[in-house]
């Protein structure tokens, strides 16, 4: 099997629970694998930014990417992220990733107004420094000098690089990326339909932790070339974001997580959790909806 040919299917980019004081709580996170998996999802994505990574130490970083290994089946997909605030600190993650027994790693650019010979040389250094494949990741509200298609072809070529985590609507880009044979996860939870039907090999999503079998069907039926009924799949997952989306996600998403009986903890300070008033207006937009029994918890 080449390295492009490991990657596929859906990924949850999984929350990272911790206690009050931001430590990290490994029995919910083996919990909350071991409900992905039962669900049939084909890999997580660790430490991203749903994971809020960046807003953990690298010491509790690595202990989250062993355990995320260890409570992974042999034949899933542990994608770890090791982009850090620092070249110096990803290279080290991105070694300590590799050794963990990751299936790969992957590396949001280096947030902040960077050049792009500067992102291309944060990744040359992560890439040179890792021995298992790299994910580089377009999110172009985050790095604005990095938005042409040929800059992404050009990483694509830095050592161990197979592809990246697609964030953005341009489904032309993705479509040029896919077909010139690189790794492309969709990573807009919104739009996985469009980009499995632009070449897009499979999805990393946040609202994955909360239904993961429903875009586990999703891309059954996207790789069964069933359009319409992905589509419509998609509309009924999409009532569902669009109600998440009128919050802060990630403590929203944890909320929720807690509704359906898997308690995640808090977010990692400085991200606040939801105040009173947007938890229970969040209980309430869930009444009536086809997710409501799912959260029965709510209230």
């Amino acid at each position: 099997m080449t390295d492009t040919q490991k990657f596929f299917g859906i990924l949850p980019a999984v929350v990272t629970p911790v206690d009050e004081a931001g430590r990290f709580q490994a029995a919910p996170f083996e919990a909350l694998l071991a409900r992905v998996y039962v669900a049939g999802v084909d890999g997580i994505y660790v430490c991203g930014q749903t994971g809020e990574g960046l807003q953990q130490s690298a010491a509790q970083r690595k202990k989250v990417a062993e355990v995320a290994v260890a409570s992974s089946p042999a034949s899933k997909q542990v994608i770890v992220h090791v982009g850090a605030m620092s070249t110096g600190e990803a290279v080290e993650l991105a070694q300590h990733a590799s050794r963990a027994g990751a299936t790969a790693i992957s590396s949001l650019p280096p947030i902040g107004n960077y050049s792009f010979a500067e992102i291309k040389a944060y990744y040359r250094a992560i890439g040179e420094a890792s021995s298992v494949p790299f994910l580089v990741y377009y999110f172009p509200s985050l790095a604005p000098s990095m938005t042409q298609v040929e800059q992404l072809l050009e990483l694509c070529e830095l050592p161990n690089v197979v592809g990246l985590k697609f964030t953005d609507s341009d489904f032309y880009k993705l479509s040029i990326l896919a077909r010139s044979g690189h790794v492309v996860f969709n990573g807009s939870d919104e739009m996985l339909v469009a980009g499995l039907l632009r070449g897009a090999c499979g999805g990393i999503g946040s609202i994955y932790n909360v239904i993961p079998e429903m875009f586990v069907e999703l891309y059954a039926l996207a790789s069964a070339g069933d359009w319409a009924e992905a589509s419509a799949l998609q509309d009924r997952i999409n009532d569902l974001i669009r109600i998440i989306l009128r919050y802060p996600v990630f403590p929203a998403v944890k909320t929720l997580l807690k509704w359906s009986g898997l308690n995640c903890g808090h977010c990692v300070k400085p991200r606040r959790e939801l105040t009173a008033e947007e938890t229970a207006d969040l209980a309430s937009r869930l009444q009536g909806t086809e997710f409501a029994e799912r959260f029965r918890s709510a209230r």
